[in-house]
């Protein structure tokens, strides 16, 4: 029943949410987010690390077609589900020193989006998986269509087109996968995992690049990701957060859950294309990023370059890098809501998010700068913070798959420094401007999302084995189904 509580305490949450008026919407948002947070760490508290799925649940759901409502954790899991309930909380606490139109659904909307969120990374039924899979997009469309920028309905026109489209194919294998399965059918993924031996090599390169497409996309990986940068300008600011600490996640989940142990013939005749589309998106996202002058874009572009690294950590089959892209989610989740904050908090103080107009903040902002510089440490992977155990064990997984992909791959390190230096030097530091001059520091508020998020990228660096020795026992029966 905790799996069952996890998804519908936000449905709830939410539908009361619709009935409250003004800011008192947001009020009780958060407080269903925070029990959100208490209900993920009891589930953490209490999960005994090994291979098997824990507070699982099951339901006949469409009895005559064999489809069940059945979701559990397992280490995979509950990583995702950890970062899901961790950062909506500080996400909805983001947003005290805003006033949106229609409070009620912009809040309601967001923890409708956490529960689909919970169910795609629980779902134990494949269709299940793609209910929510598609549920997700929903909540994210209407944050982007109505509360978003000047070009907010083209924009998130195309992110809906181009995501639905890629999930088309990802229903289209999953139906074959079902006809497969013997006798009355089932659509329970481990079913799925039980005929992956009786497929030829022809079918899994088929349902390879189906699985592929509709993950590519939602991540995204290059060349699939054109929708990212200009949706993430256009969302608002916690809908970005959204869409960059959990959302994405759930297409790099999709891989590790369906993708690998489905077919893995597929994988190992197409998963050096895979790699090789990964990091070239390392390397263009890091070099766009480098060029950009609006610090929301170029954390856009610093996103897709991350995301390419877990991809070929993912991909190389290995270890270090299934478990470094599991840590890494966890830390880029982090890193990424942060950093888009205090991106906020300086619009918000000067009217303008482009670096060249910005100046000499640090001069009146201590906390501001010191939280920031945390966080973007964070991001480039400094050894002690959140981002380095991730990264290195993506670049040593990669570099066990194949020499030249890891040592390309190894360019991020520099390659993030360079922008993400450039983004804090030049935003805040050398002289004030007009728009800077007197440039207040933190507010409560902001300080109550802050503080806990550098908090979290110094003890996560520090003690990695919160989530590494969760998800060890998941990810090597994995690797053992993988190579049967």
């Amino acid at each position: 029943m905790l799996t069952l509580s996890l998804i519908f305490l936000p449905i709830v949450a939410g539908l009361l949410t619709l009935t409250t008026k003004g800011e008192n919407a947001k009020t009780l948002a958060s407080l269903a987010a925070f029990a959100e947070l208490v209900l993920g760490g009891y589930a953490y508290c209490t999960f005994v690390p090994n291979a098997t799925s824990q507070f699982a649940y099951s339901h006949s759901w469409i009895a005559n077609a064999g489809i069940n409502f059945s979701v559990g954790i397992d280490g995979i899991s509950l990583i995702l589900v950890s970062l899901t309930t961790l950062v909506v909380p500080f996400i909805i606490l983001s947003t005290f020193n805003l006033r949106y139109k229609n409070p009620s659904v912009f809040y309601a909307l967001i923890l409708f989006m956490q529960a689909a969120l919970v169910g795609v990374f629980t779902a134990k039924d494949a269709f299940l998986f793609y209910f929510f899979f598609e549920a997700a997009l929903i909540p994210i469309y209407f944050i982007a269509a109505i509360w978003g920028g000047e070009n907010r309905i083209k924009v998130t026109f195309k992110f809906f087109v181009y995501t639905l489209f890629g999930s088309l194919f990802m229903l289209l294998a999953l139906v074959y996968l079902y006809l497969e399965t013997p006798g009355t059918h089932s659509s329970e993924i481990t079913a799925f995992y039980d005929i992956a031996s009786s497929l030829d090599l022809k079918e899994q390169s088929l349902l390879f690049g189906a699985f592929f497409i509709a993950f590519a996309i939602k991540m995204p990986l290059f060349p699939f990701h054109t929708w990212q940068p200009d949706t993430y300008v256009e969302a608002p600011t916690a809908g970005t957060m959204l869409l960059s600490g959990v959302m994405l996640k759930m297409g790099t989940y999709g891989l590790i859950r369906l993708l690998l142990p489905i077919v893995p013939l597929g994988v190992q005749h197409w998963g050096m294309v895979a790699v090789i589309l990964s990091v070239i998106g390392i390397v263009y996202g890091s070099i766009i990023a480098i060029q950009q002058k609006d610090m929301k874009r170029l954390i856009a572009y610093s996103s897709f370059a991350h995301v390419g690294l877990m991809a070929a950590g993912i991909f190389s089959g290995t270890l270090d890098g299934i478990q470094g892209a599991l840590i890494q989610m966890v830390a880029h989740g982090i890193n990424v809501v942060g950093l888009f904050f205090v991106v906020e908090i300086i619009q918000q103080r000067t009217k303008s998010r482009v670096l060249d107009t910005l100046g000499g903040i640090t001069q009146t902002t201590p906390l501001l700068t010191v939280t920031f510089i945390i966080l973007m440490l964070g991001s480039v992977a400094l050894p002690l913070t959140n981002g380095f155990v991730g990264e290195f064990l993506l670049l040593k997984g990669v570099y066990e798959y194949n020499a030249w992909a890891g040592a390309i791959a190894g360019l991020t390190i520099i390659l993030g420094a360079v922008y993400m230096l450039r983004l804090v030097q030049k935003s805040m530091f050398g002289p004030t401007t007009s728009l800077t001059e007197g440039f207040a520091d933190l507010t409560l508020s902001e300080k109550a999302t802050l503080f806990p998020l550098a908090f979290m990228v110094i003890l996560f660096g520090l003690a990695p084995n919160i989530f590494l020795t969760v998800s060890e026992p998941a990810v090597a029966q994995l690797l053992t189904l993988i190579s049967k």
